[in-house]
């Protein structure tokens, strides 16, 4: 013990276990190993249990092995399996007991060390998927509890173990269909854990239609006012499509979008009641489920996947179900900001989103558009900050490949869209521009930048902006203006939003290039900044930026002022800067941190105002043109045709990134599809070795039964011929009894139609002894009726019989084919074959006498019915009675041709019997007298 003890780590806490309860827990493993009562092993375990949350080391390196061993024998004893698995799970669980508030690393170490030693055993993790077949809840409840604490402690071994196990997976998700809720919700936490970074089980738990039961769980629960299983639902749905497109594919080929929608589906008194309706869990669950949709429509998502999704959000009304959300008042700020982010996201790109976007009215008076309310939200310095973000985000995302849009919020710039009773896009974004806060500057400058981002004709459009100064002063342009602020020293955020803002109008743009250079004091002062030596880390990207400005004053211009020409800009640069310097300013920018983490994603995730230095489209921007700007700059003859050429090489590699990036991705696709097919094929493959192994058992069982059948196979034989020979014996008197009540019957019909003949037209005698008669010959035909049913299920009896005989035909074919390849067993086969030929003989002469029988009891049915003719053409007060006498007889005709019907089936069993016989090598008599009675069968018919 003290071995483990030192392997495993000490017991967490200070206690120490005493001699005593060492010994006595290695007396409860003894007894669960060694005793033959079931009782009494049940009583250890349950000893084992409780001491096992206070000794974890000592009953896991003592009694794991033997606990194994229980559930492997001991299955069919739900009681002890139940205290077996909760013993397992007190081992390996981090849980803190009740003296500690958390768990600590010793606890950690000792539960992940023993699920080590577990899983090493795969049989072990086979052995508890198989128990969650058992039904008993002491039973599949502590096997699921106990799964989650394995794969929390050592999930890659675990999912690896799972995916080689035949329908491991699948007997899993069969928990969500479980009606007790504590196993579906302890599922739900075992699924969330078994997803977590595994894309093949990810699509195996998709296909096994996931979706469609979380969905239906979540619509159980109450949506987003349910509790925090809709949580657990929505963690998982999140987990099985991130980062997964083939399952985001599947979503959407599925019709699942369209059931997203009403989870967004908000009463008017919540939306209008802050204190109402909005629960921490609400939040919550409203939370995930924007995430979720986030996830479908993620622009680090195949475009063409993200496309689809967008379009269908669009029909299925999730796009209004948002919007709608984003209007409403009372929605508390976290989720108005994710609402925006999402909505972001669903529109970015997609022209007919955008579209709809823009008719999106806010309830106001006068109601004014989305666009508008948003961006008085943005340029408000006392709004969140993360919500501002947002609403940038949702700006940037409306403009993006949306001409129309920039057009749009250009026109409202314009003085001739000037409208001094509505408050326009134009005038929030110029008011955030020159406003005294620094972040508003840096939101307007970015916002602006994206509105003539790619659009030449905007960037000329925005020349036209003309600003009103102090009264008596004439008005300034947009462009002025920008350069005015940078040289008043204004803070430095405010200096990289505008020098983002003029870099991006100025570049491809030779009359903004113009205008730019039109004043005399905008080169000297990025001259000056590009010269300093001196600042901190966000003052070098100023001068950076500054350097990349001035170079795309070289690079765009068309040389229209004569004072600043591209090799006068040239020489100024070589002589006043320095080559090396301005080459060192202008790479300085790519490399900083701030500049990195701006060009990994569009989406502003930014937590303090500090952190805002770039913008995602602006580094795309700048690593395009920075090369262009260095050539331009070091001297380089014919530039202006090398930067289009090159600008057109690199148009073309990056058109061959985004083929080669198409194609990684369905490479990718195609792999993790192959993954998902080999371990499929391993777990068939593994099916297939176990049924080969049960089909080699049950052959070498059944080998194991011939073997022991040959030696009775001649005693069985017979016993079957016997008893089929006194079936029919039986049979035949049965016939014999029927005939009798046939000439009974006939007898009363005599006696009737000579009483009908004496009284000749006495009307009223027959009347009277009408009536009395045929209630005789009614009872009559009852009876015989009654006989014909009791002889019905004889024959099938001995139809069953028949069925045995030829199953011991065909052993005994079996045996002879044996006796071929063996000589000894030729007599006994022979004599087997002898004794069968004799049965079938006289089963034949038998059959010749009922059919024989047979053909007499139709004769005799039809001198009944000429009989019955004549009573019929007597008096017409006996027509009716007649008339039912009739149908019965009918009755007894129809059963008579069953009869038939079944014989016929023996004669073809018999024929059977005898082509077997045949095959055997024996020869059979034909027989004549059979094939003329089924002719005279036939005539009769």
């Amino acid at each position: 013990m003290d071995y483990f003890r030192n392997l495993l780590g000490t017991q967490p806490g200070d206690e120490q276990p005493s001699s005593h309860e060492t010994f006595q827990i290695e007396r409860l493993a003894d007894r669960v190993q060694t005793s033959s009562l079931l009782e009494d092993r049940r009583d250890a375990v349950r000893a084992l249990k409780s001491l096992s949350k206070k000794f974890r080391l000592e009953v896991g390196t003592l009694a794991m092995d033997i606990l194994v061993k229980v559930l492997e024998t001991d299955r069919g004893d739900a009681e002890i399996i139940g205290y077996t698995l909760d013993t397992l799970h007190h081992i390996m669980s981090n849980e803190p007991s009740e003296e500690d508030e958390m768990a600590t690393p010793e606890s950690v170490e000792l539960g992940e060390q023993f699920t080590e030693i577990f899983i090493k055993q795969h049989e072990n993790v086979g052995l508890l998927v198989s128990l969650l077949e058992e039904y008993d809840f002491h039973v599949r409840w502590p096997t699921v509890r106990l799964l989650t604490v394995l794969l929390t402690n050592r999930p890659k071994d675990l999912q690896e173990c799972l995916l080689v196990i035949p329908m491991a997976v699948s007997k899993l998700m069969d928990l969500l269909s479980d009606s007790r809720e504590i196993i579906r919700n302890d599922a739900l936490l075992l699924l969330n854990q078994l997803t977590k970074g595994n894309a093949n089980i990810q699509k195996i738990v998709a296909f096994e239609n996931a979706f469609e039961r979380i969905l239906d769980i979540i619509v159980e629960e109450g949506v987003s006012d349910g509790g925090i299983v809709v949580e657990d639902c929505l963690l998982l749905l999140l987990s099985l499509l991130k980062n997964n497109t083939s399952n985001q594919n599947f979503f959407k080929e599925g019709s699942y979008i369209q059931r997203l929608t009403q989870f967004f589906e908000l009463d008017n008194a919540e939306s209008h009641n802050k204190q109402a309706g909005w629960s921490a869990q609400k939040v919550t669950n409203i939370h995930l489920m924007l995430q979720l949709v986030r996830t479908l429509v993620s622009p680090s998502s195949p475009q063409n996947q993200t496309v689809a999704c967008q379009k269908v959000m669009n029909h299925c009304g999730l796009l209004q179900q948002l919007c709608a959300i984003l209007m409403a008042s009372g929605v508390p700020a976290d989720v108005l900001t994710e609402t925006i982010n999402t909505v972001s996201e669903v529109i970015r790109g997609n022209q007919p989103n955008q579209e709809y976007f823009a008719s999106v009215l806010a309830p106001s008076n006068p109601p004014r558009p989305a666009i508008v309310v948003l961006l008085m939200s943005m340029v408000n310095e006392k709004q969140p900050f993360v919500l501002r973000c947002a609403v940038l985000y949702c700006f940037q995302s409306f403009l993006f490949k949306n001409e129309v849009g920039q057009s749009q919020i250009i026109q409202t710039l314009l003085p001739t869209s000037a409208d001094a009773n509505t408050i326009s896009a134009g005038q929030l974004l110029c008011g955030g521009l020159f406003s005294g806060d620094s972040l508003s500057n840096w939101f307007a400058a970015v916002a602006m930048l994206h509105a003539i981002l790619g659009n030449t004709s905007q960037r000329e459009q925005l020349l036209r902006v003309q600003l009103a100064t102090s009264l008596g002063n004439p008005p300034v342009s947009l462009l002025q203006q920008c350069c005015n602020m940078l040289a008043q020293g204004v803070k430095l955020q405010t200096r990289v939003g505008l020098l983002m803002l003029l870099s991006s109008w100025l570049a491809d743009c030779p009359v903004a290039v113009t205008h730019f250079l039109s004043n005399s004091a905008n080169v000297p002062y990025l001259i000056s900044q590009v010269s300093s030596s001196e600042g901190d880390e966000l003052e070098l990207i100023v001068q950076g930026l500054c350097a990349f400005l001035l170079g795309l004053c070289m690079v765009s211009n068309d040389d229209q002022n004569p004072s600043f020409t591209k090799a006068s800009l040239k020489e100024i640069i070589q002589n006043r800067i320095g080559l090396e310097m301005f080459t060192d300013k202008l790479t300085s920018v790519g490399k900083n941190e701030s500049y990195t983490r701006a060009a990994k994603k569009p989406h502003l995730h930014y937590k303090h105002p500090s952190e805002i230095v770039f913008d995602f489209e602006f580094t795309g921007l700048f690593k395009h043109l920075e090369n262009e700007v260095l050539m331009a700059v070091s001297g380089a003859e014919n530039m202006g045709l090398k930067a289009a050429s090159r600008r057109e090489h690199e148009s073309i590699v990056e058109n061959y990134k985004e083929l080669i990036k198409e194609q990684d991705q369905k490479l990718n696709d195609m792999s993790q599809q192959v993954l998902a097919l080999q371990s499929k094929h391993s777990a068939a493959t593994a099916t297939i070795e176990e049924l080969r192994s049960q089909v080699q058992q049950l052959k070498d069982q059944n080998s194991l039964l011939k073997a022991q059948k040959g030696q009775t196979q001649g005693t069985a034989n017979g016993t079957g011929v016997e008893s089929l020979q006194r079936e029919m014996q039986a049979l035949s008197l049965q016939l014999k009894e029927k005939e009798e009540q046939v000439e009974k019957l006939k007898n009363e019909l005599t006696v009737s139609e000579a009483k009908l003949l004496s009284q000749g037209g006495g009307g009223e005698g027959v009347k009277e002894n009408g009536p009395t008669e045929t209630a005789l010959l009614q009872a009559s035909l009852s009876r015989l009726n009654s006989d014909v049913e009791e002889l019905k299920k004889q024959c099938t009896q001995k139809d069953t019989e028949i069925t045995s005989l030829r199953s011991q035909l065909d052993n005994a074919q079996a045996d002879l084919v044996q006796a071929q390849s063996s000589a000894t067993d030729n007599q006994g086969s022979d004599s087997r074959v002898q004794e069968l030929t004799g049965e079938l003989q006289r089963m034949t002469e038998e059959r010749k006498q009922l059919q024989e029988r047979l053909t007499k009891s139709n004769q005799e049915n039809l001198n009944l019915s000429n009989k019955i003719r004549v009573l019929e053409e007597g008096k017409e007060a006996e027509a009716a009675e007649k008339g039912v006498l009739r149908e019965e007889l009918d009755t007894l005709k129809k059963e008579q041709d069953d009869l038939l019907v079944l014989l016929a089936d023996q004669d073809a069993k018999i024929n059977k019997f005898k082509a077997k016989l045949k095959e055997l090598g024996q020869e059979v008599e034909e027989d004549d007298d059979e094939e003329d009675f089924e002719d005279e069968d036939e005539d009769d018919a």
